[in-house]
């Protein structure tokens, strides 16, 4: 027998508010956000140009366990906060990205640090899982940046190679035609 369908959404109210422990620390060489990759795999304008490494150590109140099995995995998803963002409460509501530094965009169509909530994500490719740290390269966080969460990236639903990329598309044609 198939069971009825069921509503437990309708009883509850959004929180005027969400309140998050940090689980990890991201231990970087960058230590300003000047020379600072904008994104994990996007090292060519950052300090060096290369591609270093760092890692993410679990706080004292999360157990090692947690991270059993993830040295299987080639990357993680490292969920974060943008803590050196002083007031999130004035926040711009349209940007220009470095990408597409002549037009402006919504904030929320970009990858601005600078948004509504200060919370960032990367995908770090894992080199090596001990004990209670994940070393990884490609890191694009600074020193001391308090980690959400984290999660394996699976390939087969967290990568969408023929998806559209709408401004980023329309730039990197406008970059070409030059």
């Amino acid at each position: 027998m198939k069971k009825p369908p069921q509503d437990h959404t309708h009883a509850f109210e959004l929180p005027p508010a969400l309140s998050f422990c940090p689980i990890a620390i991201a231990r970087s060489p960058y230590k300003e956000r000047f020379g600072t990759p904008r994104q994990a795999s996007v090292t060519a304008e950052s300090r060096d140009g290369a591609v270093l490494t760092g890692s993410i150590e679990l706080l004292p109140h999360v157990h090692a366990d947690a991270l059993r099995s993830l040295d299987g995995f080639d990357y993680v998803w490292a969920i974060y906060v943008f803590h050196l963002n002083r007031d999130a409460s004035r926040w711009p509501t349209l940007v220009k990205p470095p990408r597409d530094p002549k037009v402006q965009h919504g904030v929320l169509a970009t990858r601005s640090p600078h948004r509504p909530n200060p919370i960032g994500l990367s995908a770090l490719r894992i080199t090596r899982v001990v004990g209670r740290v994940i070393e990884v390269s490609g890191i694009d966080l600074l020193d001391g940046t308090p980690i959400l969460d984290l999660k394996p990236y699976v390939p087969y639903a967290d990568a969408f190679p023929s998806a559209r990329a709408g401004w980023v598309d329309a730039a990197d044609a406008r970059e070409d035609e030059r």
